[in-house]
């Protein structure tokens, strides 16, 4: 079988980038049936489409695979070059990250911040539930993924970064309105939580594991923004799982209490990137390690969600 032509994967992904094959053209230099004819040959190639064609078009999920490739190669065609040549490092590199939410509003960006500073390095992050980040990278989207998932995509390496451990936490209010008498089943049907999203699970789990109630027997109000659970909280109008490393001032002056002592949840956190990184990547692999390591530990409680 012939080779993958990359000019076919450039064409493919500018097409993608600026919504349509004329902008594609005039970003390429080319004329609009030289795209048409690039992407042509690449669906011959494949045998299937590349691309849904409708307003703007869409990769298939065979495109997303071939544009997660040709990304993945101008990284570390950028990254390497420059090792082969006099001139250094011509700018910084741009690194598509999946993360979920909780590890953006604690760690992640204290760890990175010194490759921004020294402008090496520029992110894209992605967000997503620590469940559902290393579909990003197995679809190309991204190049590195923080999951909940131990095990590495093929010729990828999953390393530790630690644990996340959550608190049950209220305002000392909230705790007086709706759990005088402590968490119960009855309690917890009437109080108002908190979720990520529609496939945001901890919760449902949390309160399955404790008190048996099913997914519509309580309340919820449904909030994608990390930093919005503890303003949530803190204003009283809600009782939500939280990360213990994004309240330490708020639970150790009494504006927030925890509900549960001893009984939070905690869940895994995995590094997933390729094995063949380095330079830049490695650096940044290396950095987002051993600072989450630092930060995040080992947790102090013992229940998994």
């Amino acid at each position: 079988m012939k080779g993958l032509d990359y000019r076919w994967l450039d064409a493919l992904d500018t097409v993608i980038a600026n919504g349509g094959f004329d902008k594609a053209a005039e970003a390429l230099f080319i004329t609009q049936s030289a795209v048409s004819q690039r992407i042509k040959q690449l669906e011959t190639l494949v045998a299937q489409p590349v691309l849904i064609r409708e307003t703007p078009p869409q990769p298939t999920a065979i495109g997303k695979k071939l544009l997660g490739l040709h990304r993945r190669v101008q990284l570390l065609e950028k990254e390497t070059l420059p090792e082969l040549t006099s001139e250094g490092l011509a700018g910084p590199i741009t690194v598509p990250i999946a993360t979920n939410a909780d590890s953006l509003a604690t760690w992640l960006l204290p760890a990175l911040s010194p490759l921004m500073k020294a402008q090496t390095l520029e992110i894209n992050l992605i967000v997503d539930d620590e469940s559902r980040t290393l579909n990003r990278l197995r679809s190309g989207e991204a190049v590195v993924a923080i999951s909940n998932e131990a095990t590495p995509l093929k010729g990828c390496v999953a390393e530790s970064l630690g644990v996340m451990e959550y608190l049950c936490v209220c305002t000392p209010a909230f705790k007086a309105t709706y759990f005088p008498d402590g968490l119960n089943a009855e309690a917890v049907s009437r109080a108002p939580a908190v979720v990520f999203d529609r496939f945001d699970d901890m919760h449902t789990q949390f309160v399955s594991e404790r008190f048996q109630l099913p997914t519509p027997g309580w309340r919820s109000h449904m909030v994608r923004s990390s930093e919005a659970f503890v303003k949530m909280a803190k204003l009283g109008v809600a009782y939500c799982l939280i990360p213990r490393l994004q309240i330490e001032s708020e639970l150790a002056s009494g504006e927030l209490i925890d509900l549960c002592p001893g009984d939070g949840v905690i869940r895994h956190l995995y590094w997933h990137h390729f094995a063949t990184e380095s330079g830049v990547l490695a650096e940044m692999s290396s950095a987002c390690l051993n600072y989450a390591r630092k930060t995040v530990g080992e947790g102090k409680i013992s229940r998994t969600v």
